[in-house]
């Protein structure tokens, strides 16, 4: 019998440690990707007051990452919000959580194929690059690459993760530092880290509403904690680290790109600015360089998505809230090969839909913008959480009250904020993708509450001091889920 009493079955660790976390945190991020699709917006959106957006709304996203770290340290499961919520606030709150994980990655992997296989396709021919349907073809390519490895746990997908991410940060972080020492179009200025670059046509708000989409993925690593040697605290750590790491990154490439080349240059190129950067950092071979880091980052931020989505459906499955297949693992594999199967037949089923529909594309750039409002509910609600958990715990030390409290609720309040403010400058089309998929949970929650003798829907309420007092009597036990568990993973992520 294992030690959560479950006769051998229980949760048992896997093969990640901290530092493969923080690889898995800034693989979420995808900072080349990320740079592409969102600098331009957010300089367009700002001006120079773009470094300053970055790292005022770095705080609240770090009081988020807080958030998780401390509720990962009592309740290790792979759903992460999904349980943390329904535990510490509301059963329908904590699955409207989860689905909003599996909601916004799904689509983000969907909206995400075709730019990867168009930027895969630019390292050979831009003239290819610009078909549609090969592009598509190719970013499905990699896409069923990358499930078929994660569903067989191979070690080599993790290994080729850790390069890629090691090559896209060295690649991004050299050409920003070589940068800074070139001819300038702007001076450096501390002025762009102050209030006064926002005015009435460059607003906080504006970029802030660009900001919450540049951080988020860092999370993955929660959902991957039951995986994860020493998860409590491990995967935790690892993802605020590299959310820093990811925050530093895109501070300097945004800095850099403003005093090299300059705002209008930054947005008038529809994200080639990154390759003229590279050009004029380094000549002749710095922009064919940071091309190349494009699709390293779209395919390692993929392969985690992928993995976000998996693992909160694989709890959703074990918890019968949803189909109890998707509970499963595989039993040599130690993975969710249902889960994953299902995924993958979402993404491919919607990519078709999108390649043979009239105006699929501009539907598939849409989904980028609903996306955000996902990621801002789940947030919110997982910062509530942690604040709910700890309320014992609140004013033991100004450390608690900081970490605990003030961070973790500036962190709500923003994405509060970020979900509010959006909603009036969101198109239909965005809205239905972003509001309209979050409503869909409720059928299969209702559906799940109304079968009854659902644990998930009575669950032990999730309190720091219980969990201490636990540790202290049997301190090499995992406490998982407020109790013992049956199945569990073990794989090579």
């Amino acid at each position: 019998m294992d030690r959560t009493g479950n006769g051998g079955s229980g949760l048992r660790a896997g093969a990640l440690g901290t530092f493969d976390s923080v690889v898995m945190a800034v693989a979420g991020c995808g900072p080349a990707y990320t740079v592409v699709a969102l600098i331009p917006a957010l300089v367009t959106a700002v001006g120079l007051a773009a470094p300053a957006a970055l790292l005022y709304g770095a705080i609240p996203i770090v009081g988020i990452a807080l958030a998780f770290r401390h509720l990962g340290r009592l309740d290790v499961n792979s759903g992460a919000s999904y349980s943390w919520v329904a535990r510490s606030l509301h059963p329908l709150l904590g699955f409207l959580s989860g689905w909003a994980v599996v909601a916004a990655s799904t689509l983000f992997m969907t909206a995400s194929t075709t730019p990867t296989g168009r930027a895969t396709l630019s390292l050979l021919d831009d003239e290819l690059a610009k078909n549609d349907v090969l592009a598509t073809a190719v970013g499905l390519g990699w896409f069923l690459l990358i499930a078929a490895l994660a569903a067989s746990g191979a070690k080599v997908a993790a290994r080729v993760r850790a390069v890629a991410v090691g090559i896209q940060l060295a690649l991004l972080l050299t050409v920003a530092v070589t940068a800074l020492t070139r001819d300038a179009h702007a001076a450096f200025s501390l002025s762009w880290f102050g209030f006064g670059h926002f005015d009435a046509t460059h607003t906080f708000t504006a970029g802030a509403l660009v900001v919450g989409g540049l951080y988020w993925g860092w999370d993955v690593t929660a959902n991957l904690s039951e995986e994860t040697r020493g998860g409590r605290r491990a995967s935790g750590l690892g993802g605020l680290i590299g959310l820093l790491v990811v925050a530093m990154t895109l501070l300097a490439l945004t800095v850099s790109a403003v005093m090299i080349l300059g705002p209008d240059a930054v947005t008038s190129q529809d994200g080639g600015f990154l390759s003229q950067l590279g050009d004029a950092a380094w000549p002749g071979v710095g922009g064919t360089l940071l091309v190349l880091a494009v699709p390293l980052s779209m395919v390692a931020t993929l392969e985690t998505t992928l993995l976000q989505a998996t693992r909160t459906l694989f709890a959703m499955g074990r918890d019968r809230t949803l189909p109890p297949f998707l509970g499963r693992i595989h039993r040599r594999r130690q993975t969710p090969v249902a889960a994953t199967l299902a995924v993958g037949s979402v993404v491919v089923a919607a990519l078709i839909c999108a390649v043979v529909a009239d105006g699929g594309m501009a539907v598939l750039e849409d989904t980028l913008m609903g996306i955000g409002l996902l990621v801002a509910f789940y947030y919110a609600l997982a910062a509530l959480a942690v604040v709910v958990a700890y309320r014992s715990l609140l004013f033991a030390s100004i450390g608690n009250l900081i970490c605990l409290g003030l961070l973790p609720l500036a962190g709500a309040a923003f994405n509060i904020w970020i979900f509010t403010a959006s909603i009036p400058t969101l198109t239909a089309v965005q809205l239905g993708i972003g509001l309209g998929s979050l409503a869909m949970g409720l059928v299969p929650v209702t559906v799940a509450r109304l079968q009854g003798g659902r644990s998930y829907f009575s669950p032990q309420r999730l309190d720091a001091m219980v969990v201490a007092r636990e540790d202290a009597q049997a301190p090499d036990v995992q406490v998982v889920n407020g109790a013992g568990r049956g199945e569990g993973i073990l794989s090579d992520f």
